[in-house]
């Protein structure tokens, strides 16, 4: 109901949102899916104290008439806050027991209470508009992917388990007694199938299943991706078509600005290098350098690193610009923090000049004005910039570094939050070399193609065989990994036994997707962006929850509907099972 509505005689139902009484007249907000309507009933009229006493959240039906509201009651917060609706008569749809939280704000409450009545949670003003853009996104998503030729498909939920990747959730076969189906991690080898098939462009938006413990992007047990696969396509078709509907779709439903509308590719080993992370925030301006071999220089007296450098540890930096005018607090306040996340702490000077170079702060002193400009050479550092130093064994001084190039860049508020900032993370290794078994193992995807011409890879250092592994990467938010898929069985047996797995293994395993690569398999590669995460950036929420209907808690539990539960022994016989008690 809008202005044009003025004096209708009209019938509206809702939840009753919100009450004001004033005396001699009632204040009634009246909420449903498409937001809220002010309502008013004079004392006068025979409703007024039923009304009165009626529990929020009831969901009512009223009959008036609609009234034109003074100037100076206009709510323009609202779209119906021109009119509102004087209450001739009304009926009580549905009572309402005590409400356990309130609804009518989005005050923060404990994730039980909201997780267990998460039916009241939903009706909140913020959430509410987050599932509707949830399904307005789904919904653009795949009119755009119909646009760009693609067919959608639904693939099976029971399948096989696999033995790469997360935790598979399994089901009990009754028809097979002590087998299982596994419910997909993703529809990885069936969208490959539906390439040998013959459909050259599919998606589908998947669920996808994961014994996986929770994180804030990250549901425990299930999510949705945007599964998509082309044949005849080398990476950058893929990375077309997926820049396209990212660029669409974000333009579409956020006013934030997009940093790059060509997304950068960033290989791996840079992205580790210079970020610290495979998941850099490109928003953040800060970059990490490398300059170990400064100190093998004699004019560098910084004995305890020194002797850490000569043990085999790195030493990774970070230049902040211009900080010279920063109180000793702001460094120091760094280093504590450093020490907070169990380092050693991190080391700083800022660079001056007079006559020469030279470096002011607790270890400015170790380094000599020659030192100090190839150090500048090396970080594109200036004069007046500080320079914060980690020295540790490669992984501790790689997670140490990312992490300070974000604390850092909070503490100097060089986030631009209004941004979307999307690139693309290349040339994965294929493999990578377990720290707990010392045993090679896929990185990625162990159906990736391998780079180069096959007669060219050296199978002898698996460790140095890149492949067509590609990352889509927001705001340090992954979004989604893909490849261009290996189609050749001889090839598939050789990096699969380089991993460990014989023939007969591959066979067992991977049995319809090899004997399907054997009957003529384009060439294919593809994606699946995770739809959970892009909404949870559009909706610039922290939390994955807060973009999800009916969300686990951080236990993989279900609280409102009490799942996982108990199943009865006659379940438990018909399926051939037995609970083992523990001891």
């Amino acid at each position: 109901m809008r202005k044009k509505d003025i004096g209708k005689k009209i019938s509206l139902a809702g939840w009753i949102n919100k009450k004001r009484d004033h005396g001699n007249l009632l204040f009634i907000d009246i909420r449903d899916n498409y937001g809220i309507t002010q309502c008013i009933i004079d004392k006068a009229n025979k409703n007024f104290s039923l009304l009165e006493k009626t529990q929020l959240e009831t969901v009512i039906k009223v009959d008036g008439k609609v009234l034109d509201r003074t100037k100076d009651t206009i709510n323009t917060d609202i779209d119906t806050g021109e009119i509102e609706v004087s209450i001739e008569s009304f009926e009580v749809l549905g009572t309402c027991n005590e409400l356990p939280m309130p609804v009518f704000s989005d005050q923060e409450y404990s994730e039980e209470i909201r997780l267990k009545y998460r039916f009241l949670d939903l009706r909140r003003k913020k959430i509410h508009e987050n599932i509707i853009l949830r399904s307005k996104v789904i919904s653009f998503i795949r009119n755009e992917m119909n646009r760009l030729g693609f067919l959608e498909f639904q693939t099976p939920i029971l399948t096989s388990s696999s033995p790469e990747g997360a935790r598979d959730f399994l089901v009990p076969s009754r028809l097979n007694p002590g087998k299982f189906y596994a419910l997909p991690q993703a529809p990885q080898q069936f969208k490959q199938l539906i390439m040998v098939s013959g459909f050259d462009k599919y998606f589908q938006i998947a669920p996808c299943f994961r014994d996986e413990d929770a994180r804030a992007d990250r549901s425990p047990g299930e999510f949705y991706q945007l599964d998509l696969e082309m044949s005849f396509v080398e990476q950058e078709d893929v990375f077309k078509v997926v820049e396209t509907l990212l660029v669409n779709t974000f333009e579409r439903f956020s006013n934030k600005k997009l940093m790059f509308n060509e997304f950068p590719k960033i290989t791996y080993s840079d992205a580790i290098l210079k970020y610290g992370t495979d998941k850099p925030d490109l928003r953040n301006p800060l970059v990490i350098s490398d300059i170990t071999e400064i100190f093998d220089r004699d004019d560098v007296s910084f004995e305890i690193f020194k002797k850490l450098v000569k043990s085999g540890s790195k030493v990774r930096c970070i230049v902040t610009k211009n900080t010279k005018d920063k109180p000793r607090s702001f460094f120091d306040n760094i280093d504590r923090w450093a020490k907070e996340q169990g380092a050693s702490g991190l080391a700083y000077f800022t660079i001056e000049k007079d006559k020469v170079i030279s470096a002011r702060g607790p270890v400015g002193k170790f380094f000599s004005n020659d030192a100090l400009e190839e150090i500048m050479n090396i970080t594109k550092a200036e004069i007046g910039d500080s320079i914060f130093l980690a020295c540790n064994k490669e992984s501790e001084v790689q997670k140490i570094t990312s992490q300070a190039r974000d604390k850092i860049a909070q503490d100097l508020n060089l986030i631009d939050e209004n941004t979307f900032a999307f690139c693309w993370i290349v040339d994965y290794p294929m493999f990578e070399k377990d720290e707990v078994t010392k045993k090679i193992k896929f990185s990625h995807n162990p159906f990736s193609m391998p780079q180069g011409s096959i007669k060219d890879i050296n199978f002898d250092k698996p460790l140095d065989i890149l492949a067509y592994q590609y990352d889509i990467v927001c705001n340090g938010i992954e979004l989604s990994s893909g490849a261009i898929r290996n189609h050749m069985p001889e090839l598939m047996y050789k990096l699969f036994s380089i991993a460990g797995y014989d023939k007969k293994q591959v066979d067992e395993k991977f049995s319809g997707m090899i004997n399907a690569l054997s009957y003529g398999a384009p060439p294919h590669g593809g994606i699946a962006p995770g739809i959970d995460r892009i909404v949870m950036l559009l909706a610039n929420e922290k939390n994955i929850r807060e973009v999800t209907m009916f969300p686990m808690n951080q236990n993989a539990q279900d609280l409102m509907m009490k799942a996982p539960s108990e199943v009865n022994q006659n379940q438990l016989d018909e399926l051939k099972l037995i609970i083992k008690e523990k001891k």
